[in-house]
């Protein structure tokens, strides 16, 4: 008979010692995965990705746990990806944040990525008043030291 406080011990230490991402499931991946193309479909919508922009690029890649080999897969089929709207309000804001700080990662607010972020807010699940929530979200995002709960605690107002 095994003895259960051995295999209690080994499924934790299984549980600490796995990667991150390990804990969720493909779906969760992938719908990372989507988020990060949208931003990248974003920082495509002037022609060119500024400095800045793939600075940020890369720090959100390494917080959403995107491997390099997958980020340059996305960088080359970033139209490919679907947008895949988050189901709670505050994952779809937090989302909405990391959007509207591509558009002024180079210190421009350009109208096509103006407009295509308008595009994605509507694949986010802002269909009323989008183009109020994504000027609302843009002035916003203009200061650049604002954190996603500020963020969130002022689009809610």
């Amino acid at each position: 008979m095994l003895n259960i406080e051995k295999i209690c011990t080994f499924v934790v230490y299984k549980k600490l010692n796995m990667n991150f991402s390990e804990l969720f499931s493909s779906g969760f991946k992938k719908r990372n995965q989507d988020h990060f193309a949208s931003i990248i479909r974003i920082a495509m919508g002037d022609g060119i990705i500024t400095d800045e922009e793939k600075k940020f690029m890369d720090r959100l890649a390494q917080k959403l746990e995107i491997s390099s080999a997958v980020y340059a897969e996305i960088i080359k089929n970033y139209n490919a990806h679907p947008i895949n709207p988050p189901a709670s309000l505050d994952q779809r804001l937090e989302r909405l944040f990391d959007l509207a700080r591509i558009v002024y990662a180079d210190h421009i607010k350009d109208e096509d990525e103006v407009r295509l972020l308008t595009k994605i807010s509507i694949g986010l699940g802002y269909t009323t008043d989008t183009e109020s929530v994504v000027n609302k979200a843009l002035k916003i995002v203009a200061d650049p030291s604002i954190s996603v709960e500020e963020f969130k605690e002022r689009m809610q107002l």
